[in-house]
């Protein structure tokens, strides 16, 4: 429908409308000023099946906000696609939203698990608490929204037999290396696959890596892992600059996926019936460090993490530990 049509409807319906709330208002001359009006403007019709261009164009500002927050592009592809998805379910203009049609979008997902859907509200909440905030919208429709309820479960780290069969089951350097610098470091996947082979100090056996709200934190690696990175580097015939990169020609940095398909390929080959990704690398950093000693405050640090709450959930003694306070500390 082009513009000239469109406004020419938008008119029609809207001096029917005031005709309809007064009947004795002359239908003439108040299409004839209206008309004056619309004609300083482009008028287009938002058809039914299609997204709000408003909606669109809120989403958009709102991510061009976040990213001069310093969220990660991770974060903000993840904020994106959510908020696109909902746009196409729902098809309103921003102000037009409300409570009801959010619970609706949710309650399509019944299939997910409830933390799936919790980060679907969550995003959700950040999006139409800032519109509220930046006075796009009078109020937040999310705000009386409830994120569900979580049931708290322990990350699963890997124990250390379980480690070490994951080390014997590496059948390249390639794997034994992002293996060891997962581990030792307690890295993120995403603070692994940025590094370069420049930013590791052999000094230190350190380097410093941008986590999450774009903080920057030193971590450091194992003798083990020094020793395998090592070994790896001196067989890579390329010259990219990334520190791990892919296998074949034409060499680039290996990618989010590739790092997360090696690691399930070696926890197959060690027979490990739980699911194993680089974070289950993380949990056994924390989990193994906290269990042989070292202190929550620094373990915090090198984790990168803001509260100490959240380094706590890793703090899950053994029963062997347990049996072993308990002889050690008991008063008789």
């Amino acid at each position: 429908m082009n513009m000239q049509v469109a406004g020419e409807q938008m008119l029609s319906e809207v001096v029917t409308m005031m005709f309809n709330m007064v009947p004795s208002i002359d239908v003439e001359k108040l299409k004839n000023k209206l008309s004056s009006i619309v004609s300083k403007f482009h008028v287009t019709k938002v058809e039914q099946d299609e997204v709000h261009p408003d909606l669109t164009e809120k989403i958009e500002l709102f991510l061009a906000s976040k990213k001069l927050e310093g969220l990660s592009p991770i974060t903000l592809k993840g904020y994106g696609l959510d908020l696109r998805i909902f746009a196409d379910k729902v098809k309103k203009k921003t102000g037009d939203i409300t409570a009801a049609d959010i619970r609706m979008y949710l309650g399509q997902f019944s299939g997910l698990k409830m933390s799936s859907v919790g980060k679907k509200l969550s995003v959700l909440k950040s999006f139409f608490s800032w519109l509220a905030s930046e006075e796009f919208i009078q109020r937040d429709p999310s705000a009386k929204l409830k994120t569900p309820k979580l049931e708290k479960r322990a990350p699963k780290a890997l124990s250390i037999e379980e480690l070490e069969l994951l080390r014997e089951s590496c059948q390249t350097v390639r794997q034994r290396a992002f293996l060891e610098a997962l581990y030792a470091t307690g890295c993120r996947l995403s603070e692994i696959y940025s590094l370069n082979r420049t930013d590791i100090n052999h000094q230190t056996m350190s380097c410093r890596v941008i986590g999450k709200g774009n903080k920057e934190r030193e971590v450091y690696f194992s003798f083990k892992a020094m020793y395998h990175i090592k070994k790896y580097l001196m067989n890579r015939l390329d010259e990219d600059p990334a520190l791990f990169v892919t296998e074949r020609k034409p060499y680039r940095r290996l990618s989010h996926r590739g790092i997360q398909r090696e690691i399930g390929i070696i926890a197959e080959l060690a027979g490990l019936e739980k699911r194993v990704s680089p974070h289950t690398l993380r949990h056994t950093f924390a989990t193994l460090t906290l269990n042989n000693g070292a202190e929550l405050a620094a373990v915090q640090q090198l984790l990168g993490h803001e509260s100490p709450a959240t380094t706590q959930i890793y703090a899950q003694y053994t029963e062997e530990k347990k049996r072993e306070q308990h002889k050690k500390f008991l008063v008789q």
